[in-house]
């Protein structure tokens, strides 16, 4: 069974390994000279593939952005630059010979069904390479082409941006600090990039301002007792009680716990309508960065001067010299037809983020669209796993009507917990994900009957981080070696920190500080005290 690739970054690479896993053949499509898409920094801008500025550091600790079935080496940092993120990949890629599977400099122009596609499921793939196209047939398609390529900077939402005499780009366009030096700068929009550039723009910038109508939550990657935050959040603890206690309690925990560190509200950062569940910000440096005054928190833009900003309820000009518009992406599939997956403010019916609702036949999947608290790799992995299973027959994708209504009422409960933007549908909790699509394919670990077999490794899963080698212990695709990496995870983690070990030290085990944090909570909920 042929299978065509589009894209070689994370998602990509994992569905080539995942194709060969399952005796299928792919061939991979990736339209520039290398592997890593979004991860692999140029300094010039390519058209068609994400940008990244230079300092960019994962947000998500390395055990829990780790392959499967392939842990980080030890000595790697926790959170990854992105030159250290890229060699990893390299070294995925030629651990399990993936490169010989991947066409460099070959672009997708044109995916179609073939004409006898109701019942065969085959599509015509016209691809191009040095200015010649060639047009094959393939069995099924993975898209894995990311979302971060088409910069929106809807310049109509910000009236007098016509009028405004600086400079202004779009944060795609972002490299280097070295533009802001000595000036104003006005960043619009706090997603985790326009932080990043304002805390950066802030150590030469003369002023820096961000402007937002929603706020956000704030964490940083240095969390509990100082341990990465997604180690700590995203166990199997966090995400029962998160998801079963009644939502009043749930919200208020929520807001107890982004709180701990600094009170939102007095650092003008406090979430609009904060009971819905946004995307925080990762970032170590903003509070102190407004604690001592280098960055500014202000409301959204109501107008733009010729050389100045006004703010909505907010009496006085502010000048400017320089905007970033750090306004997030679109995404389309050019290469496909509407008909085969319609994008609409900036959604798509996808059946689990994934499969399309209308098509004859499931030999069509994207990976990696999708939005979650926690690492794309091991959710694009398990995507990956499931849909290669899907093609070869093993698994089994419920009724149209079943998957149109499935992705509708899904649509509903997102925009009723997240809220209305039209960003928010493609967001889902990222552990309960991960054990939906596993247990599709039989690969969800079993915490009870592990607590029979192997009692030290069912309470490490449960109590401990919820890292991706849990799904290679059992079910199709199981790695011999998924015990031992969740069980030295933090030996993992400390590697590369604990450099200097003094006489007398000791350490406390973190699933051991979450045990004694439940028990306290219990007792709290228990007796009333909370």
């Amino acid at each position: 069974m042929r299978v065509a690739v589009v894209g070689a970054g994370i998602s990509g690479l994992t569905a080539i390994k995942c194709c060969l896993d399952e005796g299928l053949e792919p061939t991979c499509f990736e339209q520039s000279q290398d592997i890593g898409g979004v991860w692999r920094y140029t300094e010039h801008i390519e058209a068609g593939r994400p940008s990244l500025y230079a300092s960019v550091i994962s947000n998500t600790s390395k055990e829990m952005s780790a392959y499967s079935d392939f842990p980080y080496p030890e000595d790697f940092p926790v959170f990854l630059p992105n030159a250290r993120l890229l060699d990893y990949l390299r070294l995925y890629a030629k651990h399990f010979s993936l490169r010989e599977h991947i066409k460099f400099g070959t672009t997708v122009v044109r995916i179609r069904k073939r004409p006898d596609f109701a019942t065969t499921g085959q599509w015509d793939v016209v691809t191009e390479a040095d200015g010649k196209q060639t047009s094959q047939v393939f069995d099924a398609i993975m898209v894995c082409c990311g979302n971060f390529s088409e910069p929106s900077l809807p310049l109509h939402c910000f009236p007098g941006i016509e009028r405004f005499q600086g400079q202004y780009f779009h944060s795609r366009q972002y490299k280097h600090p070295d533009v802001f030096q000595g000036k104003r700068v006005l960043v619009v929009g706090m997603g985790n990039s326009g932080v990043d550039i304002a805390v950066e723009a802030s150590r030469v910038a003369a002023k820096v301002t961000i402007c937002t109508n929603r706020g956000a939550w704030t964490l940083s990657r240095v969390f509990d007792h100082g341990y990465p935050w997604d180690m700590v959040h995203n166990t199997r603890l966090m995400s029962l009680m998160r998801n079963n206690l009644p939502r009043p309690l749930s919200w208020a925990l929520m807001n107890y716990k982004v709180n701990q560190r600094f009170n939102h509200e007095n650092y003008g950062l406090q979430p609009e309508r904060s009971h819905l569940v946004r995307e925080p910000i990762l970032n170590d440096d903003l509070p102190s960065y407004i604690l001592t005054g280098r960055i500014t928190i202000k409301p959204g833009v109501k107008e733009f001067k010729d050389n100045s900003v006004v703010f909505h309820n907010y009496p006085e000009e502010e000048p400017i010299d320089i905007i970033v518009f750090c306004t997030g992406y679109n995404f389309s599939f050019p290469f496909l037809e509407e008909a085969v997956v319609k994008v609409e403010n900036k959604h798509a019916s996808l059946y689990q983020y994934v499969f399309p609702t209308q098509l004859e036949k499931p030999t069509l999947a994207i990976i990696g669209l999708i939005k979650t608290l926690g690492a794309i790799t091991p959710v694009a992995e398990m995507q990956a796993r499931w849909v290669t299973r899907i093609f070869k027959g093993l698994c089994q994708l419920p009724h149209q009507s079943v998957m149109e209504k499935e992705v509708n009422e899904k649509k509903k409960n997102q925009m009723r917990r997240f809220g209305l933007s039209f960003d928010e549908v493609l967001k889902a909790e990222w552990l309960p994900y991960l054990d939906t699509i596993a247990s599709f394919i039989g690969a969800k670990p079993s915490v009870l009957e592990l607590l029979f077999k192997d009692p030290r490794l069912a309470l490490t899963i449960f109590f401990g981080p919820c890292t991706p080698y849990q799904y290679r212990l059992g079910g199709p695709g199981r790695w011999e070696g998924a015990r031992q990496a969740i069980l030295t995870q933090w030996d993992r983690v400390l590697k590369p920190t604990k450099t200097r070990v003094p006489a007398s030290s000791s350490s406390i085990c973190p699933s051991f500080l979450t045990v004694v944090g439940f028990l306290l909570l219990l007792a709290a909920l228990v007796f009333g005290f909370w």
